[in-house]
């Protein structure tokens, strides 16, 4: 298979993963309103398998739920519903960091997690424009999902998991939203920094230390939903409009 083979599904779920998230931003599909893949495919000219992943990824997003009777429809939520995800994000992870220094993880996971973060290292060399957002996201994903098991506790890491599928709570939720933003990127960079003083300071048993990067690493998020309210004019007028609709 060619390079542009390969692309060319990828490219497809990015068209339905963007078309369909303007479409939800935008109002255009009401809060509760069933998605019918059929309708969706042929409005934004993509087929029904690119379709169907870009909805799985809106799931993961929150912004789509899957409904008993099969299928996904869009949820509703206000601006104060994201800022209290995040939130409430920092304050599981770090209790999660807090713990697995704490207990003491096993050396097996410190190698994961450390790979992860060295698979972090490398994606970060390249300039802004040139990065494969999609292996960061990935990479990204697998950090937060690994350190959620580091504490060695099943409530904890299905409370999070919970929580996480609320509107932009997701680790992931605001990575790629403008990625030739230089102001963006830098938040990036220090993420990945706070990722390396995360897993540091558990390798060296400092809970409270662990616990207070990890806050602060989840509060990054809310940080670049103030910069996607305040540097991209369209899109706040999209989320405020969507936050008056739901509220």
């Amino acid at each position: 298979m060619s390079l542009d083979q390969d692309r060319a599904p990828k490219q497809q779920t990015a068209k339905a993963l963007l078309g369909l998230r303007d479409l939800i931003i935008n109002g255009e599909i009401q809060p509760g309103e069933r998605l019918s893949e059929v309708a969706l495919a042929e409005r934004l000219s993509v087929s029904r398998t690119p379709l169907r992943a870009a909805l799985q990824r809106l799931e993961q997003e929150g912004l789509v739920a899957l409904i008993p009777s099969g299928g996904y429809a869009v949820r509703s939520f206000t601006r104060q519903d994201v800022i209290d995800a995040i939130e409430l994000r920092g304050v599981l992870e770090g209790t999660a960091a807090r713990l697995a220094a704490e207990r003491g993880a096993s050396a097996v996971r410190m190698k994961a997690i450390r790979e992860v973060v060295q698979g972090l290292d490398d994606v970060l060399q390249v300039e802004a424009a040139e990065m494969d957002f999609e292996r960061y996201e990935a990479l990204n994903g697998e950090f937060h999902r690994q350190l959620w098991e580091l504490a060695g506790s099943e409530v904890l890491r299905r409370e999070i998991e919970r929580m996480t599928s609320l509107p932009f709570a997701s680790p992931n939720a605001f990575v790629n939203t403008e990625a030739n933003a230089p102001a963006f990127y830098r938040t990036l960079v220090v993420a990945q920094a706070q990722h390396k003083a995360i897993v540091t300071a558990i390798e060296l048993r400092e809970g409270a230390r662990a616990e207070g990067v990890a806050r602060e690493h989840a509060r990054l998020a809310r940080q670049n939903l103030d910069f996607v309210l305040e540097e991209q004019p369209d899109l706040r007028r999209k989320v405020l409009a969507l936050a008056l609709m739901a509220g």
